[in-house]
C-alpha cells in the first residue's frame, strides 16, 4: 500500500489537462481558457432533471464566448447557436440601473444596452442578441430566459449578493456563468446595522414619531413632556453578540468596539486569529445567546438558520436583550418574536429584513446606487467575457466527459459525506482542519480529485452558509473561510475498473455530536463506498456499517442485544415514522453497536426523545442527508 498526500488551501489553478473537453457528455461543460495556456476549470451540478434531459440535449461549452452542440447534433444546428458576428464586441444588457463607473467600464469592452423596466417576454425577445446580461433583484432570470437565449448567452451578472432571482440550474444547463458582487455592499450593510443598533438602543424613532405626533410636548402644556421616556440605554460596557463573524459580521464588530462595546462573536467557521486581531472572542451559540446584552445577525439563510432564533432559543437569552437583525428575515421566527418583546424577554428588536419581502419599494437603501456594487459586477462580467476565471462565480459548467463519466457516481457521496461530517461536529466548534484520504487501485498522479475535493468542500460549507460551492470557488471560499483541506491517495489492492474505492473524511481538533464517531486519535471519522451506483456510509469512526446515503438518518449506539431494532423500530412505526432501511456494525459479540436507520421524515422531538430513553440506547444523533 502506497500513498501521497497533498494540502489544497489556497490553490485555485487545477492542473492542466492534456484532453480537450469532449462533447460526448451527458451534461453541458464550460472551459476558462486563455489564448496562452489551456487549463480547464469546470464544475459538474447533478440533478436527476439533469441526467434524464441531457441524453437528449447535451451542451459543450470550449469558452465563455463559444457555445457549440453536441457531437450529436447536426453541424448546421450547431451553426445556427453561434453568436452572429463572433469578431465583433460582445453585446451587454443591462436590464436595472447601475452606476455610471460600472456602465463606463462596460462602454470600454462592449456594445452596451441599458433598457429597464422590461417584461419577462420583452427580456426574451432581446436576450437572443446579448452575450452577457446585467440586473439586480428585480428582474427575473429564468429557464424561459435561458431557452430563448438560444446558447448565445454567456453570464449572467447580478449586482449584488442573493441571487434567487435566477436559475442556478437552468444557467448551469446552458452553459452560462452567473456571478455576483458579494463585496462592494459589506461597509454599507455594517453601517446600516450600526445605525440600527444605536437608534434602537436611544429610542430615536420612537421620540421622532412622538414629537411628530405631538404627544410628548404641547406649547399649551409642558406637563406632558415626557423627555426621560426615550432616553433609553449606553452602549458603553455592554456586550454584543455577533451571530455570523463574516465580512459584514466582522465590520459591525470593528465599529461596535469603537463605541466601546465589548463584542463577542459565533461562526463555525471564524478564524480565531482574524477574531482576536480586532479584539472580538469567538463563543459557541448558546454562549452567546446567554451573555448579550445586544444580538446583531449575519447569518445566512439556510435549513440549519431557519427560525434558529425561537422561542427556545429566546429563552436562553438575558431578560431585555436586543436585537438587530439586517441579514435574512427567515432566520427569526416572528411569532416567537412577538411573544418575546411581549413578554418582556426581548426589550427591542431593529429589523431591516422580514420572512416575508421585497420591502417597499420606497426605501431609500434599497433604491441607492452604489458605485462599488457597479464596478465590481461590471469587473466579473467583463472578465468572464473575456474568458477569465471569477472568485465571484456562484456557478460553473461541467468537467470534460472522460472525467465525469468516471467520477459521476462517486461526486454525490463526496457532498454526502461532507454533509454528514459537518453535522457530526458540536456546536461552538469551529472546522479548522479537514483531510480526505482516496483508497484507490490507480496510481495516484492518474487520479483526478478536483471535482470530488470541490464536492466536499460543498457539503461541508453549504448547510451552514449561503455560499454557492463549485469546482471554480471552492478552494477559494474555503480558504475565506479558514478552512484547510489536505488530501491523501492511498493505494490498495481494488478493481483499478473504477477510479476509487473508498473516500473517508477525517475532521481534527473538534468535538463530536456522537462519540462512537470518533477514531482512536480522536478526530471525527468517517468513510464511504458506492455500491451499485449508490452512496453507502460503511464506517462511523470504529464501526464499520452498511448505510444508503438517501434521505435522513439516525445513528444510535446501543448495547448489542436481541430486540433494539425491533424496539426502535416500533417507536418510529408509532408516530407515523417510516423506516426504508436499517444496519447495525458491531465492535463484537454482545458489546457496543451502531444502528444506522434510514427515515423518510423527519421524527419530532418527543419521538427522538423516547429513542433516547430506551435503556440500552447510550447515544444518538439525528442527520439530514
Amino acid at each position: 500500500m502506497a500513498s501521497t498526500s497533498s494540502v489544497n488551501y489556497i490553490n485555485l489553478t487545477p492542473p492542466s489537462t492534456s484532453n480537450p473537453p469532449s462533447s460526448n457528455q451527458r451534461s453541458s461543460s464550460l472551459s476558462f481558457l486563455s489564448t496562452a495556456s489551456p487549463p480547464s476549470i469546470s464544475l459538474h451540478t447533478t440533478t436527476s432533471r439533469a441526467r434524464s434531459q441531457s441524453k437528449s440535449r447535451p451542451l459543450a461549452v470550449s469558452n465563455v464566448l463559444e457555445t457549440v452542440e453536441s457531437v450529436n447534433a447536426s453541424a448546421s444546428k450547431s451553426a445556427s447557436l453561434q453568436p452572429a458576428v463572433s469578431s465583433s464586441k460582445p453585446t451587454i444588457l443591462v436590464s436595472e440601473k447601475l452606476g455610471e463607473a460600472g456602465l463606463e467600464l462596460l462602454r470600454g469592452f462592449g456594445n452596451l444596452d441599458c433598457s429597464y423596466e422590461l417584461s419577462n417576454e420583452d427580456l426574451c425577445a432581446k436576450i437572443s442578441q446579448c452575450d452577457a446580461l446585467i440586473v439586480r433583484s428585480g428582474t427575473k432570470v429564468t429557464r424561459q430566459v435561458f431557452e430563448a437565449a438560444k446558447g448565445r448567452l454567456k453570464v449572467v451578472g447580478r449586482a449584488g449578493v442573493g441571487i434567487d432571482n435566477v436559475d442556478l440550474q437552468a444557467a448551469t444547463e446552458y452553459g452560462c456563468l452567473v456571478v455576483n458582487a458579494p463585496t462592494a455592499n459589506t461597509i454599507a450593510a455594517a453601517e446600516h446595522g450600526i445605525a440600527l443598533l444605536a437608534a434602537m438602543a436611544r429610542n430615536v424613532a420612537q421620540a421622532d414619531a412622538s414629537i411628530k405626533a405631538g404627544i410628548v410636548f404641547t406649547y399649551m402644556d409642558r406637563r406632558k413632556w415626557q423627555r426621560n421616556k426615550y432616553v433609553g440605554v449606553s452602549l458603553v460596557g455592554k456586550t454584543l453578540a455577533v451571530m455570523g463573524f463574516g465580512k459584514v459580521g466582522s465590520e459591525v464588530a470593528r465599529r461596535a468596539k469603537g463605541l466601546g462595546m465589548h463584542v463577542i462573536a459565533h461562526d463555525p467557521y471564524a478564524p480565531a486569529d482574524r477574531a482576536r486581531a480586532i479584539g472580538v472572542d469567538l463563543v459557541s451559540f448558546d454562549q452567546a445567546l446567554s451573555t448579550a446584552d445586544f444580538i446583531s445577525l449575519h447569518m445566512p439563510l439556510t435549513p440549519t438558520t431557519s427560525k434558529i432564533l425561537n422561542d427556545e432559543t429566546f429563552a436562553k437569552m438575558k431578560k431585555g436583550v436586543r436585537i438587530i437583525n439586517v441579514a435574512r428575515g427567515g432566520v427569526i421566527d416572528e411569532d416567537a418574536l412577538v411573544r418575546a418583546l411581549d413578554s418582556g424577554a426581548v426589550a427591542q428588536a431593529a429589523l431591516d429584513v422580514f420572512t416575508k419581502e421585497p420591502p417597499p419599494s420606497d426605501s431609500k437603501l434599497v433604491q441607492h446606487e452604489n458605485e462599488g456594487v457597479a464596478v465590481e459586477i461590471a469587473e466579473a462580467v467583463v472578465g468572464a467575457l473575456r474568458g477569465e476565471l471569477s472568485a465571484t462565480a456562484v456557478n460553473a459548467p461541467m468537467v470534460p466527459a472522460e472525467v465525469l463519466s468516471e467520477l459521476a457516481p462517486f461526486v454525490l457521496l463526496a457532498e454526502k459525506l461532507g454533509r454528514l461530517a459537518v453535522q457530526l461536529v458540536a456546536g461552538g466548534s469551529g472546522i479548522k482542519s479537514v483531510k480526505v484520504v482516496y483508497r484507490s487501485a490507480r496510481d495516484p498522479d492518474d487520479l483526478d480529485t478536483r471535482l470530488l475535493r470541490a464536492m466536499i468542500t460543498k457539503g461541508i460549507i453549504e448547510p451552514i452558509s449561503d455560499s454557492f460551492i463549485n469546482l471554480v470557488n471552492a478552494d477559494f471560499t474555503a480558504k475565506q473561510k479558514g478552512l484547510r483541506i489536505s488530501e491523501e491517495r492511498v493505494v490498495v489492492a481494488s478493481s483499478p475498473e473504477y477510479p476509487i474505492d473508498s473516500i473517508q473524511i477525517q475532521i481534527d481538533n473538534v468535538e463530536s455530536k456522537l462519540a462512537s464517531a470518533l477514531s482512536e486519535k480522536g478526530n471525527i471519522s468517517i468513510e464511504g463506498k458506492v455500491k451499485y451506483g449508490v452512496p453507502h456510509l460503511t464506517r462511523v469512526g470504529g464501526f464499520t456499517v452498511d448505510v444508503s446515503l438517501e434521505g435522513n438518518l439516525i445513528l444510535c449506539r446501543q448495547v448489542d442485544q436481541p430486540g433494539m431494532i425491533g424496539r426502535v423500530g416500533n417507536i418510529l412505526g408509532e408516530r407515523n415514522v417510516n423506516v426504508n432501511f436499517m444496519s447495525v456494525g458491531r465492535t463484537a459479540k454482545r458489546s457496543k453497536a451502531i444502528m444506522a436507520i434510514g427515515v423518510d421524515e423527519e421524527p419530532d422531538k418527543e419521538t427522538l426523545k423516547e429513542i433516547g430513553e430506551v435503556p440500552a440506547v447510550e447515544e444518538f444523533v439525528f442527520l439530514e442527508l
